[in-house]
């Protein structure tokens, strides 16, 4: 994209998109690389959206070492908006990562942390426990709108030649609404016959099968699906080019 100056002189624009920074982004298989990304999480569908992004091979996936349902536990204690429940949760996940990512790095680390949760009316909705808990679940957004928050945080290590500690680089909340489809009781048990609700908070997933019980989406797919891919790439491309590589 190009725009002009005062002068009328054309140049162009820098670019705001990811792919502009792969220049920068070294190779997971690397051990020379100056700049790592790492995603503190184990989820199949997050990986994926990095890959669709164009990230395959640029990033490396490992789980949060966060005890993530004693925080949970901890959280639902406290006076906590569902949408700063899932931001606080992926801060913790990069956090905890990250700590750990202090003696693995000889350039800057980025690990990404991220928690998607279901919000029904201020009820917060996480992975189903069982088939019963799956049950009361589905039925209770059967027909209607809910809203699914994604949080995001990322961390940096070795980006401050002053501290080595873990420094939080950006985190926010991308917030989707979606409508259900009216479900039958019928409908409701054969999809938890797929085994597909188990590891997907709401106890659906709208990239699967769960795709069908969706009438309506407002906002970005991907923040239901596990990761705001839009704001993720313009917070990401804003940190990498500020860092001294």
């Amino acid at each position: 994209m190009s725009a002009s100056n005062s002068d009328g002189v054309v140049y162009d624009e820098p670019s705001k998109l990811l792919v502009s920074s792969f220049h920068q982004i070294s190779l997971a298989s690397d051990p020379e690389a100056k700049l790592r990304l790492i995603l503190a999480s184990q989820s199949p569908r997050r990986t994926e959206i990095l890959e669709m992004m164009g990230l395959g091979g640029r990033f490396t996936a490992s789980p949060s070492p966060l005890d993530e349902e004693k925080l949970q536990i901890e959280l639902s204690q406290q006076e906590i908006s569902p949408s700063d429940y899932a931001r606080t949760l992926a801060e913790r996940k990069a956090h905890a990562y990250a700590a750990e990512a202090l003696e693995i790095t000889n350039g800057v680390a980025l690990i990404i942390g991220s928690d998607t949760i279901v919000d029904l009316d201020g009820h917060i909705m996480e992975k189903p426990t069982d088939e019963k808990v799956a049950h009361s679940m589905l039925s209770s957004l059967s027909g209607n709108w809910h809203q699914v928050h994604t949080g995001v945080a990322v961390y940096a290590v070795g980006a401050s030649a002053s501290s080595n500690e873990p420094q939080l680089m950006f985190s926010f909340t991308d917030t989707a609404k979606v409508k259900f489809a009216s479900l039958t009781d019928r409908d409701i048990k054969a999809y938890i016959d797929t085994r597909e609700p188990f590891d997907k908070a709401g106890s659906y997933g709208i990239q699967g099968i769960g795709g069908q019980l969706v009438e309506s989406i407002s906002g970005d797919f991907f923040t239901v699906m596990g990761l705001p891919m839009h704001r993720l790439s313009r917070e990401l491309t804003d940190v990498i080019k500020n860092l001294d590589l």
